[in-house]
Formats: C-alpha cells, structure tokens, sequence
C-alpha cells in the first residue's frame, strides 16, 4: 500500500449506470476491485443494467438484486428507493450519475469523500480541474476526479502486479495454448505455432472494417482475426466477398469469441500483434498490453471527439505514422487512406519494429504515474486529515 496512505477508507460505495454497453461497468468493476485490493474496505458496487454486466462477469446472476462476486457486494440499482442502509465513507458516483437522494441525504455524518469520477481524457485543461471541490446543497463538498495520463490528473486503473503477470504470461506458451485452445481450432493453433500474427478487433459500428478487411486479404499472409460477438456482424461476408472475387484462398482466419471476464480479455491483448480498441476500459488495458494498438474513441457530436482524439495524440507524442492511421481509424481527415496507411504500418517490418518500440515505451512511461485507485485513497486520507 502506498506509504502516504495512514488509514484507508472502511467502506466504499460506487454508483454506475451502464450507458455504452461494456465501457462503464467495465471501469468501475476494474475500479471496485483495485480498491478492494489497496484498502480492504467493505465495497457496494450500485449498477442499474446487470446483462451487460454478465458478459464481462460470467459469475454475475443478472436475476439477482444483491449478490457478492470477487468480494464486492453488487446491487442491482433499479430504482433511486432502492438505496437503503448508511452511505458509505466513501462515494463515487462514476461519470455524473447522480447517486439516489436518498443518499444524498444521508451522507452529512456518514460519508468522508465525495467523489464525481469523471470520463478519462487528455485535454490540458483537465490538470487545471482534477480534485477541485465543489460545495452541495446539502453541505458535503463533491470533488470533481479526472482520470488522466499526467502525474497532476487522478492516473490510470492498473493493478500493483499487472506489468509482472503479463511479463510472465507473454513467455509461458503453454499457458497460452491451454488459454486459446477453447477458441481455435487445430489448423488456427497449428497456425499460431508458425508465427502467424493475431489481431484483436473491438470496435464501434463506423469504423472502416471493410477496408480493413480487404487489407488483410490482400496481404496473403496468416492472420489470425479475433472479433467478439456482435461486433463488426458483417465481417464474415465480406471477406467472403473479397476471397471470390479474386478467386484464392484466403489465408485470413476469422475467429468469433464470446465475452469473456475482463481478466482473460486481458490476455487476448498480451497476445495481439495489434489490438484494436475502443472506448475507455479496453483502451487502458491496450495501453498495459504493450502492444501496438489503435484507438477507436467513444464518437461524439459535431466530432467532438476528434479534439479528444489529437489532444491524447500529442500528450502521447505519438509518432506521425501510427497518429495518421488512428485518425483514419476514426473517419477523421488525413493524408491518406486507412487502408494503405495501414499496410503500410503493420506490413513492413522495420515500421511495425518502431511501433512495437514506442508502444512499450509508452506502457513503461505511464506505469511511473501513480494509479487511480491510489489517487482515490490518497485523496481520502488529505481529506480525513482536515476533518
């Protein structure tokens, strides 16, 4: 545990509403365990939509109003009179849900920190508004926290021996071989043996896959494409497409996945060659992965995104090629092509070499930060001191 941490916080509530299928449970799930991890507190997790929930949780009963999974106690948060009981110490209302007002309530005597978690970006304003309180109508202070890439924002979700278990892992092939042999078949396998390279695919709707399948087509090398149920439906048919209309065999091998619990997620991009992501929670672990990865981010009104987009390009220095790809990825302008931008990256071996490189860099710099989960409970024990 961190050293600057005196007493951790007994209890912690954190409230979600599901608004993007995965992306929000999925960070606060990975929040509620790490916190659980640092501090030991008692841990209610309130999330109003628990089928989503179940994917990522295979353990999770969706039928079930309260449940306890990995020492976190779950609540199906159905209604704002669901909330009963004393708040806890801590409150984290995870991206401006607003926790129920009986709650609310509740919380002067009861709750220490009151936090806002707020969605992850790099824009550099964000330093500027990270921890900054903000005083309610019923009293208590509401802090405002920024997870971010900066020692001055709130950091990153990563758990103390993640980087090591991934280290580990990424030299144990028959580990690896037990983990995938559920997925693939014995000509995949056989395929993976020789170095054939796997691509993860997490994606939203707009994103050119089309293109991206006709680049891997015509490529004619071994690629192994793993693709999550529900994502990208048509993908099958159009490489189908591609294959007849040049009349060869092609060496693309498509493979559908079920959800699976975020910690073998984790795995699939220790594995990748290329990881495609999405969103927040998968982005971050793309980020762990060392691995060359592209961002697909979340897509907003008249492309705010785009800002968001190039603001974490530059935090991240990211190199102009790999930079040029990732906005072609998101439809955005660019000097060409995300097709031939990214035969070009992932193709030539001395450019995917430099990617590599600066994608392991980049893993290496951020893991100096301190995590969020520290930040949290450092926050609370400043906090605890003025009381």
């Amino acid at each position: 545990m961190n050293s600057s941490i005196k007493r951790p916080p007994q209890s912690i509530d954190i409230f979600c509403k599901v608004i993007d299928n995965y992306g929000d449970i999925g960070v606060c799930w990975r929040l509620a365990r790490d916190l659980k991890a640092e501090s030991q507190a008692s841990i209610r997790l309130w999330v109003d939509e628990l089928h989503s929930f179940g994917k990522i949780t295979p353990e999770l009963d969706p039928c079930l109003k309260h449940q306890v999974i990995q020492g976190i106690h779950v609540h199906h948060w159905c209604s704002d009179n669901a909330f009963t009981g004393q708040p806890a110490e801590v409150v984290i209302e995870a991206f401006a849900c607003d926790p129920p007002p009986a709650c609310v309530q509740a919380m002067k005597g009861n709750t220490r920190l009151w936090l806002n978690l707020e969605y992850l970006s790099a824009e550099p304003w964000v330093e500027s508004f990270h921890a900054q309180p903000s005083l309610q109508p019923n009293g208590l202070v509401k802090y405002f926290f920024f997870p971010g890439f900066t020692a001055k924002t709130g950091g990153l979700l990563r758990e103390k021996n993640l980087l090591p278990e991934r280290d580990k892992w990424q030299h144990n092939q028959p580990e690896q071989k037990n983990f995938l042999a559920p997925f693939f078949n014995a000509t995949q396998l056989a395929l993976w043996k020789q170095g054939a390279a796997i691509i993860n695919l997490f994606c939203y709707p707009s994103a050119p896959v089309d293109e991206l399948v006709q680049t891997l087509v015509k490529a004619n090398q071994p690629v192994l494409l793993l693709v999550p149920e529900g994502v990208a439906p048509s993908l099958e048919a159009e490489a189908a497409r591609l294959c007849a209309c040049t009349a060869q065999i092609s060496p693309l091998q498509v493979i559908r996945l079920p959800f699976i619990d975020q910690r073998d997620y984790d795995r699939l991009l220790w594995l990748g060659s290329l990881n495609f992501v999405r969103g927040e929670d998968s982005f971050i672990r793309a980020i762990w992965a060392a691995r060359p990865f592209i961002w697909q981010i979340y897509e907003q009104q008249d492309h705010a995104h785009i800002i968001k987009l190039d603001a974490w390009l530059a935090s991240s220095q990211t190199s102009m090629p790999v930079a040029n790809v990732m906005r072609a990825w998101n439809n955005a302008t660019g000097p060409g092509s995300f097709s031939t931008l990214f035969q070009d990256i992932f193709f030539n071996p001395g450019n995917y070499q430099q990617w590599a490189q600066e994608a392991d860099k980049y893993c290496q710099n951020l893991s100096e930060n301190k995590t969020l989960s520290l930040s949290i409970l450092d926050i609370h024990y400043k906090i605890s001191q003025k009381v």
